[in-house]
Parts: structure tokens; sequence; C-alpha cells
């Protein structure tokens, strides 16, 4: 008990002399994490945790820039406090746990700065040097991950293998405009999300196209598009002119479209397939019908 006193005190003793903010101090062996987590929710803050393997001796664990110092945390499973120190306060900081882990450490924390809002979309920039998870809110459906849609569904989150630095931008309120679309009998929804205003919206069956005109560059476009009115493959244009988009299954009717226009202007979409003109061929299909059962109505007539 008295080693372990005297070590502990040695330890802070080194703190105090060396100041934080002028160099990195670390007192064991890279800790082994076994998660480490961002939380997003609907406040400016985002909350880390990373759980770390038990060692018989100190361990350091690297943080994420832009911590908060006071709200940092070190505990075992069972919530009991351990002994930690820091060091290189600001974008490159550990905590050393002074102590052995007999059982798993948690190691809390929140960080500041690191989002950019606005009234409809959140946008987060941040990177850290292993596997790491992002866990989202439970109403956001999707995200851009570096630009690329990713639709969550019933996930919670990603994870980002391996680490590396990262933006995620995802819709604080998912801005849905739905123009419904009726040809002869039959109805079809499609949902444009975007934060951007959108105005005339056209179905045209004989072009096999939909249009509609975007108001604001750069703002990303979500299009959710049943296949039964419109089948792909797809080509998009942006006032005439091909721009590039990525297409993604939905659901087993519809398919998800998405792209990024870079000005306004009209926006259109061409498919190859689309709902046929029914009442072309209703009158021949049930002429045709009627033609082959005369024969087998006379050559099963009943006595």
């Amino acid at each position: 008990m008295f080693k372990k006193i005297l070590v502990i005190s040695i330890i802070c003793t080194v703190f105090a002399i060396i100041p934080f903010a002028d160099a990195q101090i670390s007192f064991g062996k890279p800790a082994y994490q076994k998660s480490i987590e961002l939380i997003l929710d609907e406040t400016d803050i985002v909350k880390a945790k990373h759980v770390i393997s038990s060692s018989s001796g100190p361990v350091d664990v690297y943080l994420f820039e832009n911590m908060i110092e006071e709200s940092i945390s070190v505990t075992n499973e069972n919530g009991e406090k351990l002994q930690f120190g820091i060091s290189g306060i600001g974008n490159d900081s550990l905590v050393s746990i002074l102590e052995p882990i007999k059982e798993n450490a948690i190691v809390k924390y929140n960080l500041k700065n690191i989002f950019w809002k606005s009234d409809s979309i959140s946008k987060l920039n941040i990177g850290y040097p292993e596997t790491f998870s992002i866990i989202f809110e439970e109403e956001t459906e999707f995200i851009f991950l570096n630009s690329n849609l990713i639709q969550l569904n019933d996930k919670k989150g990603i994870s980002i293998n391996g680490g590396g630095y990262i933006v995620v931008e995802y819709y604080n309120e998912i801005p849905k405009v739905i123009e419904n679309v009726e040809w002869e009998e039959n109805k079809f929804d499609v949902k444009i999300i975007t934060d951007s205003e959108v105005n005339e919206f056209n179905f045209e069956q004989a072009s096999k196209s939909i249009s509609f005109q975007v108001n604001e560059k750069n703002k990303k476009v979500i299009i959710i598009l049943p296949e039964e009115l419109l089948g792909g493959p797809y080509l998009v244009l942006l006032d005439d002119e091909k721009i590039g988009y990525q297409q993604q299954v939905k659901d087993e009717k519809n398919v998800l479209l998405s792209i990024n226009p870079q000005s306004t202007g009209d926006i259109t979409i061409i498919g190859t397939t689309v709902i046929p003109e029914f009442s072309m061929f209703i009158p021949l299909i049930m002429g045709f019908v009627i033609v082959l059962t005369i024969p087998f109505m006379k050559k099963f007539s009943l006595h």
C-alpha cells in the first residue's frame, strides 16, 4: 500500500512540475481499446466514450480533438473512480490511467466546437487514428459520409474502420416534399428530400422522365422513386447537362437517387422503363381472352 502511494505521489509531483500545455507526458503503454464511441444528440455537445481492456500497469488513452477537460471521468465498470492524469491539453492530448485495471475501464468526456449547424442540417468534422463508431439520434434516417449517402434504416450508427478524418452531414429534421403522380388508375408518391426549395415538379410518360426545379446550389437532393413508375438505369440532367448521381435500393418497390447539383436549375431524371399506357392494351387483351375462351366453353358445355 505504501509503495502504491509513493508511486502516485511521484507521478503527481511530475505533473505539477511540467506544464501540461508545453509537453505531452506518457506513463504507460497505449491502451487496448475494446470500443470507441461518439454519441450525437440534439445539443452541440458530442459525448465520447472509450472502453479500455484490463491491464497490469498504467496505460495511455489518446483523446479526440477539442475535448472539454473538466468533463473527463475515468471509472471501472462498477462506476468506481480510477486514478488518472491528463497531458498534452489541446488537439494532441491523452489520459494516463495510473493504476492497474482489474476490470474494463471507461473513459468519458465531452467535445465542443466540432459541429456546424444550420436550420436543417448538421455537419461534423472529426478524426481518430483507430476504429471508432458514431451513434446518431433515433430519428436520423440518412447521413452523408464524405458526401456518400448512407441509409441507417434500423441501425443506430456507423463504424469508421481503421479510423481517419471524416466529414459527416445529416438532416436535423428531414425536409421532405411528396409529389403525387396519377397515371390512369395508378397513384404513386415521389419523395424529394432536400433543404433547397423545389418547384415545378412534372412527370412525362412519353419521355419516360420526371423533372423539377432546385433554387439553391450545392444542396444535396435525395429522390425516392417508385420503380414501377420509372425504372432504371437512369440519366440525370441539370439544365440538359449530364451530372453524376448515387443509386441505392430503398425497399422492394422504391429506388433512391442522390445528387448534389452545383448550381440552380432544372433537374431531369430519365428512365429506361415507364408505366405503360394500360388503356391502349386492355381492350385488345380482353378481346384476345374472349376469342380463346369461346372454343373451351363449347367443348366443355354442360348437358
